[in-house]
């Protein structure tokens, strides 16, 4: 059936229950299964700006950091996908866009399905906040699903 399934997972909520049935459907379908984090790039004047200081001991950089913290959120999903039972997988990071991340990514490693998170919002407020599960399904020339 697939052979190539991409979930982006950042730590939510709606992302672990996305993890949780792509790691189904890669064990149903002897699958690769392909972990991705998006994490958005900071320019020196927006963490000039920010509010948040980094941790000094990591750098003290804001755009480290969000880096950082997307590589313990996709080495934890692949190490949770491995203890489930998935024999092929692997988790990358990438800082963007999310959706138009996601799913340049895909087609970047020859994805054939994608499983996304919902953020649980009904379709109205979804359609009018641009949710990332909205753009992806929008965006994605191959099977989405929406968990």
């Amino acid at each position: 059936m697939f052979k190539k399934i991409l979930v982006p997972y950042d730590g939510s909520n709606g992302a672990w229950r996305a993890l949780g049935k792509a790691i189904e459907l890669a064990k149903l379908c002897q699958a690769h299964l392909v972990i991705l984090t998006v994490y958005r790039h900071h320019s020196m004047l927006e963490a000039s700006l920010s509010m948040v200081r980094g941790n000094i001991e990591r750098g003290g950089n804001l755009d480290q950091e969000m880096r950082e913290t997307a590589r313990e959120a996709a080495d934890f999903a692949k190490k949770h996908a491995k203890e489930a039972g998935v024999e092929n997988v692997s988790a990358f990071i990438k800082a963007g866009q999310p959706a138009r991340t996601i799913i340049s990514f895909g087609k970047e490693k020859g994805c054939d399905a994608i499983v996304v998170g919902s953020r649980g919002l009904g379709a109205t407020e979804g359609y009018l906040l641009g949710s990332v599960s909205h753009k992806v399904t929008g965006l994605a020339d191959v099977p989405v699903l929406v968990v």
